[in-house]
């Protein structure tokens, strides 16, 4: 018997104990946004940390001024082949509003058969306590059989990501000597489906901003000012429609520089995907694709960028109607960055676009959203490569390398303070329920999910 196959016996064998750890984690009531939920989330913090601690690792609650992160570092100081990677998770979770909606207590976990697959219900299975357990599991048989970790591990598990990441910033600065490694490992993604394992290779960053046209200095009475009083709707729907032009291009200058083709390889892997274009509209209701010409839908919402209107407001929007021509009209408007885009330069130049569309007697001011860039790894990135056999050995096929049409703030952070590319693979599936009622997690994705990080640990060390 190897060494790996020594540690997968020993997953195997113990699963039921794991399952059951698993169940202890998700009863924690750690909803990061409410704050009578605030004990709950210490609870959940302290019990990871004594976690790791079991594990061997040296466990702590750091504080914050939100809620603690979790901190721990392999106790074992041997000189190690491989990367010193930094594993990421957080323990919070999502309200579980509206209530009436769960066919059971959304902190009291069972296991159960749903169309004859065995699942885990309960908020936070799958996002993220599950996924963060088939990573500690995966280091505790490996501590278990062999009484060491094939490379040096540390562990950084958070408690706001699911209310905007507060504390972390200011923690990532405040501790970049001790969290800079070579390489952060992250499962908070998705596999392609139920037996079709995933490395999120592309993840889309975001800029968010605010912009208001103001005309007049109070609302006016169309009747009466209706004609020669600038209106500020008009003026701002005449800005976005510049946006796009007919191929659903963005128009905001130098908005392309640093996007990137897919290689031929990608390419190729993603348009043999059982994806369905048609069906993925229909299931909302739609038909038409309405982005870039030339793109298939998959590729525009994975690896392609876009700007999108996610709110507009200006004038009497009540019930009835009301003659008025508002002082005011804003929009709210998120650009999913690919490649090498400048987030900063997005936005400069996205301001510069609207400044130069705002007539002389209106004024027009701006309000950031948040900026971060895109994450992508290189083909030839080792650690990928590496991920990507381990992955092949465990599902016996070859994983799909997805993007990401979502953000996840993280990754670029890890980049940008502490120097460290991410490997992103996760085991939930996008029928999980995550965020909403009734949240499940496959028995069979975290039980594969800690026999998959095991073997991502083993490929790493060579």
């Amino acid at each position: 018997m190897t060494q790996i196959d020594a540690v997968l016996a020993h997953i195997d064998a113990n699963i039921d104990a794991s399952l059951a750890r698993m169940q202890e984690l998700v009863r924690f009531k750690s909803i990061s946004t409410d704050p009578a939920f605030k004990n709950e989330c210490r609870k959940a913090a302290e019990w990871l940390s004594a976690a790791l601690e079991d594990i061997g690792f040296d466990g702590s609650v750091r504080e914050t001024p939100g809620h603690p992160m979790v901190v721990g570092h392999d106790k074992d100081a041997a000189e190690k082949p491989g990367p010193d990677v930094l594993f990421y998770g957080h323990y919070d979770v999502q309200p579980v509003d509206p209530l009436n909606l769960w066919n059971s207590d959304p902190f009291d976990p069972a296991i159960v058969e749903q169309k004859g697959v065995k699942v885990m219900t309960g908020r936070g299975t799958s996002d993220d306590k599950g996924q963060l357990l088939t990573f500690l599991e995966a280091c505790r048989a490996f501590k278990a059989v062999h009484g060491s970790l094939p490379v040096k591990v540390s562990v950084l598990l958070e408690g706001e990501e699911e209310s905007g990441s507060h504390s972390l910033l200011p923690f990532l600065h405040a501790h970049k000597d001790e969290l800079s490694k070579d390489l952060a490992l992250v499962c908070d993604t998705t596999m392609f489906d139920e037996t079709t394992p995933a490395m999120t290779t592309m993840l889309r960053g975001l800029v968010g901003e605010e912009i208001t046209i103001t005309a007049a200095d109070r609302d006016l009475h169309s009747g009466t000012y209706g004609g020669p009083a600038a209106n500020p709707i008009r003026v701002l729907a005449r800005i976005l429609a510049d946006l796009h032009d007919d191929q659903g291009r963005v128009q905001i200058p130098h908005f392309y520089e640093g996007v990137p083709e897919l290689s031929d390889e990608v390419k190729a892997q993603w348009d043999a995907l059982p994806f369905d274009g048609k069906a993925f509209l229909g299931e909302v209701g739609l038909s038409i694709p309405t982005g870039e010409t030339g793109y298939s839908i998959y590729e525009q919402i994975n690896a392609r960028p876009t700007c999108e209107f996610n709110g507009i407001s200006g004038g009497y929007t009540g019930d009835g109607f009301k003659t008025v021509i508002a002082s005011k009209a804003s929009v709210k408007i998120s650009c999913r960055l690919v490649g090498q885009q400048d987030p900063h330069a997005i936005r400069e130049n996205l301001r510069a676009f609207v400044k130069a569309r705002v007539p002389a007697d209106c004024s027009v001011d701006f309000a950031e959203h948040g900026a971060n860039p895109a994450h992508s790894l290189p083909a030839d990135f080792a650690p990928l490569q590496q991920g990507a056999k381990a992955l092949r050995d465990e599902w016996g096929k070859e994983p799909i390398q997805m993007g990401m049409g979502g953000s996840i703030p993280i990754v670029g952070e890890f980049k940008t303070i502490l120097g460290m590319d991410s490997l992103l693979i996760g085991f939930a599936l996008d029928g999980d329920n995550i965020h909403s009622p009734n949240e499940k997690y496959n028995i069979e994705s975290y039980h594969r999910g800690i026999r998959s990080w095991a073997r991502v640990l083993a490929a790493l060390a060579e």
